[in-house]
């Protein structure tokens, strides 16, 4: 019986990642694996020694067999997320005109990104932003999966 993988986890796996590590997924038990740089540079080096600790040296051989197996997929990456392009799309789906222009205005020069969160939260927009963002993301998720011929729910 085929795993049915959860688009919700799927979805908050993309969203927690940063530059620094990527997430894998074993397609055959829906387990998400973590993969940090260090932990790559552990595994690559062979260093399952005594002198870690015991959480990291229960860790890295999952680490191993997502970076080595075939079997495991790579999750959509930080920069597949386009979040500039997400804010923008936030934007221009605001109704009201003043606030439309005030967060797309916020998204050009330097710190857009800081721009951006400054004129959500004085807008009262942090809710919706955040209902937004999760549900592009699951877009995502699911875009994946399918693309992947995984079942989900």
């Amino acid at each position: 019986m085929a795993v049915v993988i959860s688009l919700r986890e799927i979805a908050d796996a993309i969203d927690s990642l940063s530059d620094d590590w990527e997430a894998y997924l074993d397609p055959d038990t829906g387990e998400i694996v973590t993969v940090t740089d260090e932990e790559r540079r552990l595994v690559e080096e062979g260093a399952l020694d005594d002198d870690l600790p015991e959480w990291q040296r229960e860790m890295l051989p999952k680490v191993g067999a997502a970076l080595e197996s075939d079997r495991f997929l790579l999750l959509p990456d930080r920069f597949e997320i386009h979040e500039w392009a997400v804010m923008e799309r936030f934007s221009r789906a605001q109704e009201n005109e003043r606030v439309q222009r005030e967060l797309l205005d916020a998204l050009h020069g330097s710190g857009a990104f800081r721009m951006f969160r400054g004129a959500i939260r004085r807008l009262d927009l942090e809710n919706a932003w955040y209902l937004f963002r999760g549900s592009v993301l699951e877009e995502i998720a699911r875009e994946w999966l399918e693309e992947h011929n995984l079942p989900y729910k």
